[in-house]
């Protein structure tokens, strides 16, 4: 129970973090239940590339200030779409033409949804 917490409290940091660098539809979702690859995931979405990549950087620098590494990434070389994976936690940060795209909300839309803050239509 105490690792879940934890995953918890990571997950609504890296949203504040998102959040202080005015990303747009923050939502966290619990998806423990659902599949082994995480328990938390954060998805968030930029109005455009440098956004986007601002974003992701300031959450990989801020956690990395708490030692908190990513486990992997993908996206390094894109500014669409950028996952960071902290193992108990999965970070999107989409463009906003990808997010509705890919709509990741809907495809785990069994989830429940611990964040949402200022959500843009999907």
């Amino acid at each position: 129970m105490k690792a879940e917490n934890s995953a918890r409290e990571k997950a609504l940091k890296i949203a504040e973090i998102a959040e202080d660098k005015k990303a747009d539809g923050i939502v966290v979702l619990e998806v423990i239940k659902m599949t082994p690859i995480a328990d938390f995931f954060v998805i968030c979405s930029g109005s455009s590339e440098k956004q986007v990549d601002a974003i992701a950087r300031e959450i990989e620098d801020e956690m990395a200030e708490q030692e908190i590494m990513p486990y992997r990434m993908a996206g390094r070389d894109q500014s669409r779409w950028k996952l960071l994976d902290y193992e108990d936690v999965i970070v999107h940060v989409f463009h906003s033409e990808e997010r509705r795209f890919y709509n990741l909300e809907r495809l785990w839309a069994d989830a429940e949804k611990i964040l949402e803050e200022n959500s843009e239509q999907v």
